[in-house]
């Protein structure tokens, strides 16, 4: 059976329009390629964090009210600033300030960090995209593996408008969304691979410190151990090697292959 595709519904009378949200905020480097990327092949719809959100993963906010500014309007361009998280923005874009019409494509980034292998869960950037394909909207998000708050984004650009082409022509999967990887590397890419997300795990993810006043406090560290060392079935596997990683993800963390397994053990 052929999977079910989401499909994008463009007349030849308008453009296709596009959704852009980010966690790092609407001021970073990121985000601009993006917005550069996408102006060449449609209408841009922006709502991004005023601040930076990384890490936030699907986190939203009920506790406090969101605010929003809009800050560029012109023709084929709209861009606000939302005082919530990644989520929150994606949210907004959706079921309010887009309500009069869904995007054809949503894209989220470009992150400055990988979202590969377990730090999808963490991810603010792949909230978004989580967001999209929850409204039906085929979606995208794109990570670079330059932590720095300068880094060039502009070396993802091709890759940026590879993927977007692609999907707006031909759709994806329904529940399905992407998260693209782009290596940091000296030189150009040795080439895509679509791969799954590798099932390492975190260490020595903490450090403990002393602060001037003798009060202990702990710092965010910690060093990725590679599940796929040696199989070339990853996205750590490829990155290593200079590749863009392709990895097929959707929201339903449902274990079908349990279940049956789990009903005997309880019921």
């Amino acid at each position: 059976m052929h999977a079910k595709f989401i499909t994008t519904i463009q007349m030849d009378s308008k453009k296709p329009l596009i959704l852009i949200s980010n966690d790092d905020g609407y001021n970073s480097n990121g985000i601009k390629s993006l917005v550069k990327v996408a102006r060449t092949l449609g209408d841009v719809f922006v709502v991004a964090p005023a601040v930076h959100q990384s890490g936030m993963s699907s986190a939203i906010t009920f506790v406090t009210p969101v605010r929003t500014t809009l800050i560029a309007q012109e023709e084929g361009y709209t861009a606000y600033m939302a005082t919530g998280t990644p989520a929150d923005c994606a949210k907004l874009a959706l079921s309010q300030l887009m309500a009069d019409r869904l995007p054809d494509v949503m894209l989220a980034g470009i992150n400055h960090g990988y979202n590969s292998g377990l730090n999808t869960l963490y991810s603010g950037t792949m909230a978004c995209v989580f967001e999209g394909i929850l409204h039906g909207v085929p979606s995208v998000a794109f990570s670079f593996g330059n932590y720095s708050a300068d880094a060039d984004t502009s070396v993802c650009e091709p890759i940026v408008e590879h993927v977007t082409k692609r999907v707006l022509e031909r759709g994806l999967p329904q529940d399905v969304c992407l998260n693209v990887n782009i290596p940091y590397i000296d030189g150009a890419f040795k080439g895509m691979k679509v791969t799954t997300g590798d099932m390492g795990r975190w260490v020595n993810e903490w450090e403990h410190r002393v602060d001037p006043k003798g009060r202990d406090y702990y710092w965010l560290t910690g060093d990725f151990e590679i599940a796929d060392k040696d199989q070339g079935l990853s996205d750590f596997y490829w990155l290593q090697r200079g590749y863009v990683t392709v990895t097929p993800t959707h929201v339903d963390q449902t274990d079908f292959a349990s279940m049956a397994a789990i009903s005997d053990l309880l019921l």
